[in-house]
């Protein structure tokens, strides 16, 4: 199966990052098919140790499973997003936790299987949904969303200069007919936009933009990692890590300037700045700059190019 091959990315780098103690309770948010949680557990020591394994699509969790079931209880799986994550590790019988990994890229079968409806380059349906258990799909939001309401999306999520003219052209189409598959929205994109991919500066498909606000729309995905993040920031042990993938800029920008308060913190009440300890760093940055794919990744899964790594270590409790 083509899953069991799943590339991890930056894996060497997370293997090398990783430091954990003896009996450590790791939590990966985003599972997948269990390629960093492997790295992880098999630097795990310790009858006590645990790796909580987060994941919303019930397949990937399928086989993670078979990849991981070598370690038996030292993995405990759960079926659900990471934006429940102290809720869920609590029942589970933690309070604290040692380290947090947060992988933010979306799984090869997502967008190798047509019927997950992620991929502009294969047909399948409009759904773009990581958890199927949701209602929302991708064509709910190209058929019943307002024309203002593909603007915003579009240009906030998808950083698209043509919002306009794209939102306006797809609420008109829509009058006659629905979009259904997404071959045929990303042709009807792609006849919209001026002809750049010929030129050097333009290697992705002209859908490539509004396929990514689409998907960030329908898992609401800044909503769950503003979420996640402030969970993992509370779970966290004094001298536990973080560690966080990102794969577009605007996640990366996201994560930077999240930690940068927590590492940098303001000091808003000028009554409080008398007290020494007052703006003390929470959290400090063990990645001064991000770590990218190395050159021999990038040739062996051209996927990875967009990754970046930003680690924290946590120094005490807000």
């Amino acid at each position: 199966m083509s899953d069991l091959n799943h590339y991890s990315v930056l894996s060497a780098d997370v293997q090398k990052s990783v430091s954990i103690s003896e009996n450590a309770v790791v939590v990966d948010c985003t599972l997948g098919l269990g390629g960093h949680a492997k790295i992880v557990l098999e630097k795990m020591k310790g009858e006590e140790s645990v790796l909580i394994g987060f994941d919303q699509d019930e397949r990937n969790l399928k086989v993670a499973r078979e990849r991981l079931g070598d370690y038996g209880k030292k993995i405990l799986f759960v079926h659900d997003n990471f934006r429940y994550l102290k809720t869920r590790v609590n029942e589970l019988g933690f309070e604290k936790v040692d380290l947090v990994l947060m992988d933010l890229g979306i799984s090869s079968p997502h967008v190798d299987v047509a019927d997950r409806g992620f991929s502009f380059m294969r047909e399948g349906p409009l759904d773009m949904r990581f958890d199927q258990r949701q209602s929302l799909q991708a064509s709910d939001v190209v058929n019943t969303y307002s024309e203002e309401q593909l603007v915003d999306i579009f240009f906030r999520y998808g950083e698209e200069k043509f919002a306009r003219k794209i939102a306006d052209r797809i609420v008109q189409r829509r009058k006659v007919e629905n979009f259904v598959t997404t071959t045929e929205l990303a042709e009807f994109i792609e006849g919209l936009k001026p002809n750049r991919r010929s030129a050097k500066k333009s290697k992705s498909h002209p859908a490539t933009q509004v396929f990514q606000a689409l998907r960030i729309e329908v898992n609401d995905e800044f909503g769950a990692l503003e979420s996640g993040l402030d969970q993992a920031v509370d779970i966290l042990k004094v001298g536990g890590m973080i560690m966080i993938i990102t794969f577009h800029s605007l996640e990366d920008r996201f994560v930077k300037h999240y930690f940068k308060k927590l590492v940098k913190p303001k000091v808003s009440d000028p009554e409080k700045a008398i007290y020494s300890n007052y703006d003390e760093s929470i959290f400090e940055t063990l990645t001064r700059k991000p770590i990218v794919p190395s050159m021999e990744e990038l040739e062996e899964n051209p996927r990875s190019r967009s990754a970046k790594l930003r680690i924290y270590k946590k120094l005490k409790n807000i």
